[in-house]
């Protein structure tokens, strides 16, 4: 479906794609969001990647109130890379973003992300802090207390597995189109960013114009899946930047104690324990090596508890989002 743009002064720079499936719950929330985008999108790309629910009435039905040129394209399922690569390719604007289904923008998020990248030349992709938000949209948690981004040589952040979270990203449209994503890669952005930061600067924007939504049905929540993902990228990306073998084992190491603290937050105690001990020397200190230690003696109901607990006070300090 195309539909023809009712105000030719928008400004054209700006392509978006919606890669959906099955999120009938939540794309209307999403693609909502984009419509009511300050700096309106030249163009809307919506592929639906097979979706085995309602999701294609609810995108039809959404679109037919957009403002801006948009199509929706539904068709077998193929995966997110191959569906985000095919985005880019069917778009033209200067800058890509791409939207997941589930997830959401604050009305700034382009107009933000477009003055920031038109400031730093020298960027490839400008992004900044989410909140995280469940299944009715109130705030659980936010990217603001506990990541620590970097603004400028993203490469050490990104190989301690800090990484921008995808909907906070607006990318400059001729280095995505040397990268692309890998489409063997089953963990879509980590591998891409690395690419992409020995090439330029990374642009950070701490305000916070974009929200995650955090359900069951994440990839983020098979923990081994994005573990496995991110050695292998860190090894492709380490020979890149001229790592020895030791220097890898030795980010190897710490990324797998990084991620024990992971496993032990969806309650793999087991899991954990094996990846700390077996990689006790990558703890960045003894203070956090001892608390992983009281953790995992823990019972899982009180580390349990205290998670909940907090997000409650989350809830409660940042309540539901304004969309």
């Amino acid at each position: 479906m195309d539909v023809p743009a009712k105000n030719s002064t928008l400004p054209a720079r700006v392509s978006v794609v919606v890669p959906s499936y099955n999120h009938a719950q939540f794309i209307e929330t999403t693609l909502r969001s984009i419509i009511k985008q300050s700096l309106a999108p030249a163009e809307l790309i919506v592929i639906d990647d097979g979706s085995t629910d309602n999701s294609t009435s609810i995108i039809d039905r959404v679109l037919r109130e957009c403002p801006f040129p948009c199509e929706v394209i539904a068709r077998e399922n193929r995966g997110l890379c191959a569906t985000l690569n095919e985005g880019l390719e069917r778009s033209s604007g200067e800058f890509f973003a791409y939207l997941g289904s589930d997830d959401l923008w604050l009305a700034d998020f382009l107009k933000a992300r477009t003055k920031l990248l038109a400031r730093r030349p020298e960027a490839v992709l400008a992004y900044g802090h989410a909140f995280l938000i469940d299944d009715a949209n109130r705030i659980v948690d936010a990217t603001s207390r506990w990541a620590n981004y970097a603004d400028g040589d993203a490469c050490r952040m990104l190989l301690e597995t800090v990484a921008p979270m995808s909907p906070t990203v607006l990318y400059r449209r001729d280095a995505l189109m040397r990268h692309r994503w890998n489409e063997s890669a089953r963990l879509e952005d980590y591998e891409l960013y690395l690419r992409l930061c020995a090439e330029g600067e990374f642009a950070f924007d701490k305000q916070p114009l974009s929200a995650w939504r955090r359900h069951a049905r994440n990839t983020s929540a098979d923990q081994r899946l994005m573990l496995d993902e991110q050695l292998k990228a860190q090894r492709e990306a380490a020979k890149r930047f001229g790592f020895s073998e030791a220097e890898i084992e030795e980010l190897h190491r710490r990324t797998k104690f990084q991620r024990a603290e992971d496993f032990l937050r969806l309650g793999h105690k087991s899991q954990a324990a094996r990846l700390m001990l077996a990689n006790l020397n990558g703890a960045r200190s003894f203070t956090s090596a001892a608390r992983m230690l009281v953790r995992l003696a823990l019972p899982f109901s009180l580390v349990r508890g205290f998670k909940e607990s907090k997000e409650r006070k989350t809830v409660e300090q940042l309540g539901e989002l304004n969309i």
